[in-house]
């Protein structure tokens, strides 16, 4: 784990999500304006059927599903998500750099606000410089 805890599915997923975000910021603050590059990052929404949940009780991965599907309307299914990222790589409305997007309820796209974390350039900066050391680059 990134805090040096014990191995958590979710906090594994949400530490790498974080990771995303300032992996783009870093990009986007190093390349965008010398080479005109858009990077961007994207929550597709939520892809309830996924192994993602595999380490949660049978009941959660039972009901998790449905309860996104129809009460909260936060369903995505892999299809969809691959749509969403598809068209961020694709639509010229979404091309804006260092943005993190995402898409409501009506499947319109719009540029989520970064969490505090996603956006702090010296966190974003650590990230780079040990990925840099752990591909060999540094």
């Amino acid at each position: 784990m990134i805090d040096g805890g014990d191995f958590d599915g979710a906090k594994a997923y949400k530490d790498s999500k974080v990771c995303n975000m300032l992996t783009m910021q870093e990009f986007h603050r190093r390349y965008h304006e010398e080479t005109g590059i858009t990077f961007a990052s994207l929550y597709p929404g939520c892809i309830a059927t996924t192994g993602l949940f595999r380490e949660h009780i049978p009941l959660f991965r039972t009901l998790f599903p449905p309860f996104q599907k129809y009460i909260t309307k936060g369903y995505v299914s892999e299809d969809e998500a691959g749509k969403r990222l598809a068209q961020v790589v694709s639509d010229p409305s979404l091309t804006k750099s260092g943005v993190y997007w995402s898409w409501n309820k009506a499947s319109a796209s719009f540029e989520n606000q970064l969490s505090q974390e996603a956006s702090d350039v010296e966190k974003a900066r650590k990230v780079w410089e040990v990925s840099e050391k752990l591909v060999g680059l540094a």
